[in-house]
């Protein structure tokens, strides 16, 4: 049987308890020391179950790396410590495994990390999901989404630096093998009064100051924007900059972000525009005038940034300033105009602000939507992540605050329901009798808010309705007489008694007895801001511009579409709202996240207990723990739990041979724990009090300890025993090896010394060899000499008497000179031709007169070149000059040189003087014409020729017309600097003009000749006699030429062309001609 594999539980290790369900005692201090105790090591989230408690940091911590993702991918969710990606790993495994829709609801009041989490639920599904191009693509896009929902829907706050004030539910979509296909958001009230108005401490949406930051000079002046946030009355100052928040950077993030979700340019810079005349709706301000009729009017006091609004939205001028003041009422065949007074102007101003930011919002979550919505048709598996405010208790309540615990209220009831449910499922399921558990059902409290005939929502809706005068006050008065008798409604003036002296209430206020503790609002603004009315003349300017954005933005305005019915109240909308999300969530399995916020001053290491209190009362988390305790606390498979405790019992221990399940039944029995406190499941074992689990866990660590001792033993035992095995072995090798070391080095001793009384005897039998041949060299060398001597002696005794004294001198002077004399004579008759090029010469004679004959050829050769150079005239002489210098400059350089050898340089080749075309170039030119020719100058454009008279004077380079003779062009010789050519058979060269130089205003000329080597020879002797200077000959097939202040690259290349052997010249772009070479 092969061996289990050992895996770690959340018992190991354990700081405090990781899962609240087996906290003992059970009570809110030690619910909140647990939490505290966890918090001061850095253990961040804590289970109750399967719902996770997260508190923020508020710092980074080393948790969330890759390699924590590959830790917890595709592990047991209590396998190991409690953490998000537990969560979100078990989340997505049963959606890809299992086939069940799953949704992550996170809630926590603001500054909690609700929106970090959501963040790290989704960067974990995309890290462990499938992967490829389009796989990535839309990952890339579901995350980036996440910039741009932040930068228009999140703000700071005084308890969170980038607190959502939207509520946000994605559903992200799946196929079947988990690979994401794409999502759909669902927003839900953005606090739009935030845009004309923020608390103290706070900032508005994060947009705002971004662009302001952001944004290049250049954008911020389309945007008709200043870069100081003083000059915007809807900013405020007092927290327009944030420590840690670099406005700018996530300005570029966004856009950044927009792009890759897919937002087209103009409908990017079509946002920043709606952004931009929101900002400057808020610096429109209005002054009382009275009417002849005696009624008050407004006018706006400065119109400079109405018009800029006009000119950003394509509205015209006259059409906005009437909609701030007048309004238009419509009932039936009827229309009745009114002035607007300042408060009015004022409210109506801000009304049309809050609308064009919260639709722009809207229609970002609907343009989102279309870029990352599934492509495919195919079934789609669905995980929803809820991003939505928490549970929020102000010292100012008004209507934002009173809908969105009502949200919290719904979230509540459905966390019970659905948690309840869960633990029903999973007894039947294991065969376990259920027992009914006793809690609060907040329905009651929902059934106060939401009832369609007596609840808060729909007293307020019909008091927006009602006609007459319509009130804050009459919507309280309608409260104390529906609502008087309901538990959870307080309200002094009420019919009940009991609240008539409670001065904590004030009289304007009623108190709602929600799940989360006791909440007073504030009456003033329900009814506005239920009605969130918007005038018709405003709607109808909108939907005049010529801004397809802002048009797309106010359907209602269309004067061919006006509805006279009365819009849906913002209340209305949001319960409708709040229904659709119950009724989705509960097609789902749910996954819960409970954030909490440890501390108000966002500041690391602090844990404010009374603080972290409140939200747990709130939460209901005590609660939850005894809803998960009321049957069994724990609950575990039958394997893992065998691994885990089988040391316990000797039958089970070290392995188990039957199923897991009867090995759990012997170790419990073996370990006496009574019946009652435990439950066989049909595949885990239930316990019931935590108290149980914690003593098989102190066996387990006494019983580990005492394994550890013995294994200690028996391993210091083996290690011994090996250690002196190996120190054995080590010296019988130790030994051999010396052994042999030592034999080693005598016998290279002894050989040594065998060796060296060998040389010795060498040596003296060489040396003395070398005596016995050196003294017969020696005898043999002198009995030579002997004899040569006495040979001589003979023979000179014999011929004395035939020759006088120095006769062998005189003999060898006549033999040279007569050989001296013949060689001379041969040369006559063998002299080569007196042509320069004639290389004969004939062979030497003689080995002596080598040196002799080298330098003959060489003063014969001298002596026919001159005689050749003297029969040239002045005119062929400057010919040849001109022919020795083109060859220094060109030969093996330029392809077009060797053609060019056997051409004369004839340098007029127009006849200026006596054509009388050219009489009025004639005249316009005073100095003698070194050269004239027709040459093709090269448009930059278009890379066409067109026909040029090039002249080179002394001093001067002429382009003139052709036709007219009109000089069009004059260069001093000074002011050319360079000419430059290809390599290859073409007849192109550009001539470079000194920057600065008058000249050098229209750029260089890049002309093409027939004669490109006689004219860069002329041009460059020319330039050499008059500057003494020498002209930079620059050849290589690509080169820069200067036209005007643009230089473009000219590129030479090789190709068959269809105009036969003549090379063309092409514009490829604005910084490229391209000449092709046949």
């Amino acid at each position: 049987m092969a061996k289990m594999e050992v895996k770690t539980s959340l018992l190991d290790d354990m700081i405090g308890v990781g899962d609240m369900v087996l906290l003992e005692p059970l009570n809110e201090d030690s619910f909140i020391n647990n939490l505290k105790k966890r918090f001061d090591h850095n253990e961040v989230y804590t289970y109750i179950g399967s719902v996770v408690i997260s508190i923020n940091p508020y710092r980074s911590l080393p948790i969330y790396t890759p390699e924590k993702v590959e830790e917890y991918r595709n592990r047991n969710f209590y396998e190991l410590s409690p953490h998000i990606f537990a969560l979100s790993d078990e989340a997505y495994r049963s959606l890809r495994d299992q086939d069940k829709d799953q949704c992550i609801l996170i809630t926590g009041e603001s500054g909690a990390g609700k929106t970090e989490a959501s963040k790290l639920v989704m960067s974990y599904v995309a890290a462990v999901c499938g992967k490829g191009a389009e796989v990535n693509q839309v990952k890339e896009q579901l995350l980036q989404s996440n910039p741009v929902l932040e930068a228009f829907g999140n703000a700071k706050t005084v308890r969170n630096d980038n607190s959502s004030r939207f509520g946000k539910y994605m559903d992200i979509e799946f196929d079947f093998k988990g690979d994401p296909l794409g999502g759909v958001i669902s927003n839900y009230l953005l606090e739009k009064s935030r845009v004309v108005k923020q608390p103290r401490g706070e900032r508005n949406f994060h947009i705002f100051y971004q662009i302001l930051s952001g944004a290049s000079e250049e954008f911020l002046c389309k945007l008709k924007l200043e870069r100081d946030f003083s000059r915007y009355n809807y900013l405020g100052l007092d927290s327009a900059r944030v420590n840690g928040v670099d406005d700018a950077s996530n300005f570029r993030t966004v856009r950044n972000a927009m792009q890759i979700v897919g937002f087209m340019d103009h409908e990017t810079q079509s946002v920043f525009e709606v952004v931009a005349a929101v900002l400057k709706l808020g610096n429109i301000e209005f002054k009382p005038e009275s009417r002849a009729n005696g009624l008050d009017e407004s006018k706006i006091k400065d119109k400079n940034e109405l018009k800029e609004i006009c000119e950003l939205t394509g509205i015209d001028q006259s059409v906005l300033e009437r909609a701030f003041s007048f309004r238009t009422v419509e009932a039936k065949q009827e229309k009745v105009s009114t002035t607007l007074n300042v408060a009015q102007a004022y409210y109506a101003r801000d009304a049309l602000a809050k609308n064009l930011y919260s639709r722009l919002f809207s229609w970002l979550v609907t343009r989102i939507n279309e870029s990352i919505k599934a492509q495919t048709k195919v079934r789609k598996k669905v995980m929803g992540v809820l991003d939505i405010y928490g549970f929020e208790i102000f010292e100012d309540n008004s209507f934002e605050q009173f809908i969105i615990n009502y949200c919290n209220e719904k979230l509540q009831q459905i966390f019970i329901e659905l948690t309840l449910k869960e633990e029903q499922e999973e007894y039947i399921r294991e065969g376990i009798e259920w027992t009914h558990i006793e809690y609060f059902n907040n329905a009651v409290i929902c059934d106060l808010i939401e009832n369609n005939q007596t609840g808060i929502l729909a007293m307020l809706d019909e008091e927006c309705l009602r006609p007459g005068t319509v009130t804050d006050d009459t919507f309280l008065e309608k409260l104390n007489q529906v609502c008087a008798t309901h538990q959870h409604f307080e309200s002094r003036l009420s019919k009940c008694s009991r609240f008539l002296n409670d001065t904590s209430l004030p009289h304007s206020c009623f108190r709602i007895q929600h799940y989360a503790g006791k909440v007073m609002y504030q009456v003033e603004g329900f009814v506005d801001k239920n009605n969130d009315l918007l005038y018709r003349d405003l709607s109808q300017a909108m939907w005049k511009a010529n801004h397809s954005l802002i048009k797309a933005l106010f359907p209602e305005g269309n004067p061919a579409k006006i509805n006279l019915k009365r819009p849906p109240t913002a209340g209305s909308q949001f319960k409708a709202s709040v229904a659709t999300l119950m009724k989705n969530l509960q097609t789902k399995n749910p996954n819960y996240i409970r954030c909490i916020k440890p501390n108000d001053k966002k500041a690391a290491h602090i844990f404010n207990e009374a603080l972290v209190c409140h939200q747990i009362r709130y939460l209901g988390l005590l609660e939850n723990v005894r809803v998960r305790r009321a049957g069994y606390a724990f609950r575990q498979p039958y394997e893992p739990c065998l691994e885990r405790y089988k040391m316990l019992c000797k039958q089970t221990w070290p392995h188990w041979r039957g199923p897991a399940r009867a090995g759990v039944e012997v170790l419990f029995n073996e370990l006496g724990i009574p019946e009652e406190e435990f439950s066989f499941g049909r595949s885990k074992i239930f316990i019931r009090n935590p108290r149980t689990l914690f003593k098989l866990e102190d066996l387990r660590k006494q019983r580990l300890e005492d394994l550890a001792t013995l294994i200690e033993k028996i391993y210091r035992g083996w290690k011994c025993r090996t250690r002196f095995l190996l120190m054995k072995k080590c010296q019988i090798v130790i030994a051999s090896w010396y052994r042999r070391y030592a034999q080693q080095k005598k016998y290279q001793k002894i050989k040594s010394s065998a060796i060296t009384v060998q040389s010795y005897i060498r040596g003296w039998k060489a040396r003395k060899l070398l005596r016995e041949l050196k003294h017969l060299k020696r005898c043999n060398e002198a009995a030579t000499v002997i004899a040569a001597y006495w040979h001589g002696t003979q023979v000179r005794r014999e011929y004395r008497k035939f020759f006088r004294a120095n006769a062998g001198r005189k003999i060898y002077e006549f033999t040279l000179q007569r050989l001296m004399q013949k060689y001379f004579l041969e040369m006559k008759t063998k002299m080569p031709s007196l042509s320069p090029i004639d290389k004969n010469w004939p062979a030497r004679p003689y080995l002596f007169l080598d040196s002799t004959h080298k330098e003959l050829k060489r003063i014969f050769h001298l002596w026919r070149c001159k005689k050749y150079r003297d029969q040239f005239t002045d005119q062929q002489k400057l010919i040849y000059e001109e022919k020795l210098e083109a060859s220094e400059l060109f030969k093996d350089k330029k392809a077009l040189y060797p053609a060019s050898v056997g051409q004369p340089f004839q340098g007029a080749y127009l006849e200026i003087s006596e054509n009388p075309k050219y009489k009025k170039l004639k005249d316009a030119v005073d100095e003698k014409i070194i050269i004239a020719e027709v040459v093709n100058k090269i448009n930059r454009a278009n890379g066409k020729a067109a026909s040029r008279i090039f002249l080179l004077t002394k001093n001067n380079v002429l382009l003139a017309d052709q036709k007219s003779g009109t000089i069009k062009s004059e260069v001093p010789l000074g002011d050319v600097t360079k000419v430059s050519m290809s390599s290859q058979n073409d007849g192109f060269f550009a001539v470079h003009l000194k920057e600065g130089s008058g000249a050098a205003t229209k750029g260089d000329f890049l002309l093409s000749s027939d004669h490109l080597i006689e004219m860069a020879t002329k041009l460059y002797r020319t330039t050499l006699s008059q500057t003494k200077q020498k002209l930079n000959i620059e050849i290589s097939d690509e080169f820069l030429v200067q036209f005007k202040q643009d230089k473009v690259c000219v590129k030479f290349i090789q190709g068959s062309q269809k105009n036969g052997n003549i090379p063309t010249c092409k514009r490829k772009n604005n910084r490229l001609l391209e000449v092709a070479v046949p």
